[in-house]
């Protein structure tokens, strides 16, 4: 029974300067890859960010193209309303005058 009391804690402490030898074993590997891993997101925002103009540019476009079509087609809503309004007032005022 003494023999368990003097050999118990000494495997433990063994067990346990294993456990944080591996702990910090595991935590550079991990700051290494964290540091490899901040490269190349900040490499990917370089990348994004030098296309920002040429999104600009397709938005600045594709925003006059919008404005564009929009008075074309009011136009032609406009001149179609136009029309089929005028024939059905003529048509009222006829019946107006025939009453």
């Amino acid at each position: 029974m003494e023999y368990l009391q003097i050999i118990l804690p000494i495997v433990i402490y063994l067990l346990l300067i294993v456990i944080l030898v591996i702990g910090i074993v595991i935590g550079l590997k991990s700051i290494k890859t964290i540091n490899k891993i901040e490269k190349v997101v900040d490499d990917v925002n370089d990348k994004v960010e030098s296309l920002n103009g040429f999104f600009h540019v397709i938005d600045f476009t594709t925003d006059k193209i919008v404005a564009l079509t929009d008075t074309i087609v009011d136009k032609i809503s406009m001149f179609i309303s136009k029309i089929f309004f005028n024939k059905s007032n003529k048509k009222k005022n006829k019946e107006d005058k025939n009453e």
